[in-house]
């Protein structure tokens, strides 16, 4: 596989994107530091979609509610297993159809920068999980210690495309102890969520906070974060910042029991929108971006 290595001119913070296993990021580095989380691994993203460094969760963040959802006007019946669509355990559609789907064509490369799209109409397995023929771009870029991922939604067909999805970045902090990592956020709301992990209606606001992470675990879903809003974590002299600088509106937190990961993910709309509303769309002749970057 081509894989694809960036360097800051600035510094010597490095990053690796990997364009045929699905746009993903595999690794940020500075001084040979790696602070993107690996997980099982590249090998186990393309065998079995177990998500590592900045996977894309495309068309949807997250899961779903059920194998059936209206957008649009259009109703539309999922099948696990088949056209890209992965299962949760409780067997919800999750994180979409685009997990180290090879079908992104290069459109440019520096040393600093990528940029790859891909015709969602150009593929029938695609649409048949979102039948909205649109063409996706993501540009992902390095520079002053900070690796920005711009997307952009163009629709190529008369049909508006849902803007539901999200990107996952697996950040970690070697040779610190997790239970030492301060994370901070910004002002947001959280939502409540059922045993699915499924948004239930009701909410909270919460103030922006500051907390060491101790043995704490995340999976926690929010809603109302204003652009430009600052995820972060720190230990030992060292802070890595999420900013979500357009286009998300919605994160979940992310921190398992046993694994020295936490992420702060950027998405277009809450989990489940799909399904219940409450999202933008990209409508004919007018693309959607989003951008978000991470500061080392």
């Amino acid at each position: 596989m081509h894989v694809v290595t960036l360097r800051d001119p600035s510094s010597s913070v490095a990053a690796q994107v990997v364009p045929d296993a699905g746009m993903i990021g595999t690794s940020l580095t500075d001084e040979g530091v790696e602070l993107l989380g690996q997980r099982r691994g590249l090998q186990a993203y393309l065998a079995d979609g177990k998500t590592m460094g900045i996977p894309v969760l495309y068309p949807w963040a997250n899961r779903l509610g059920a194998n059936t959802y209206e957008a649009e006007g259009v109703s539309v019946t999922l099948r696990p297993g088949e056209n890209g669509v992965r299962a949760d355990p409780a067997g919800l559609p999750i994180h979409g159809v685009l997990a180290a789907y090879p079908g992104w064509r290069v459109t440019s490369e520096s040393g600093n920068e990528i940029s790859a799209e891909l015709d969602f109409g150009d593929d029938e397995r695609l649409l048949a999980s979102f039948p909205y023929p649109h063409l996706l771009a993501v540009t992902v870029r390095l520079a002053e210690r900070t690796l920005t991922v711009r997307t952009t939604v163009t629709p190529t067909g008369d049909r508006a495309v849902p803007l539901c999805f999200g990107y996952h970045p697996y950040l970690q902090l070697p040779g610190n102890d997790r239970a030492e990592w301060v994370i901070e956020t910004p002002p947001l709301r959280h939502l409540a969520l059922d045993e699915r992990g499924l948004p239930t209606g009701e909410s909270a606001d919460q103030p922006a906070s500051s907390q060491r992470l101790g043995s704490d675990t995340f999976d926690d879903a929010y809603d109302g974060v204003q652009q430009g809003a600052v995820f972060a974590v720190s230990a030992g002299g060292r802070r890595i910042e999420v900013h979500f600088e357009r286009g998300y509106s919605a994160a979940q937190i992310f921190a398992p029991a046993g694994e020295d990961v936490i992420c702060f993910e950027p998405m277009a709309a809450p989990t489940d929108a799909l399904r219940r509303g409450g999202y933008r769309s990209a409508v004919p002749g007018e693309p959607a971006g989003t951008a978000f970057s991470i500061r080392v």
